[in-house]
């Protein structure tokens, strides 16, 4: 794997998660999730990369993630607390068993509907 490359856990939605090997660069990264990204950190040293307006642009819901529900394509990688990095092999095991699972979404479900809040300052 060249230098500029990592390997992560991608998982589109209606889909198993997929290890696959991208370029560490910005434009992969956005490519990658449909749009600008955000950094969702995970346990022991992961980030899921979600689109950050996936529930404001039409995506489809794809998994759960805590008490919320990621929209569009997202990819698992490695933190090193400056930058991305690979998955190891047990982090790419540990998460396609999390998201193994694709779910059938309602568009019921609470966490379906962007949020937004509403904040008054008394000067």
């Amino acid at each position: 794997m060249r230098e500029n490359q990592m390997k992560v856990l991608k998982i589109e939605v209606g889909e198993p998660p997929v290890e696959k090997v991208i370029a560490n660069e910005l434009s992969a990264l956005q490519a990658e999730v449909g749009g600008l990204i955000e950094c969702v950190y995970l346990e022991n040293g992961c980030i899921a990369v979600v689109n950050e307006e996936g529930k404001i642009n039409g995506m489809q819901p794809n998994r759960i993630l805590g008490d919320d529900i990621i929209f569009g394509p997202f990819f698992i990688c490695g933190d090193t607390g400056d930058d991305f990095c690979s998955l190891t092999d047990e982090q790419i095991r540990k998460y396609t068993d999390q998201f193994a699972e694709v779910l059938g979404f309602t568009g019921e479900e609470l966490k379906t509907e962007p949020k937004c809040g509403i904040i008054f300052f008394d000067y």
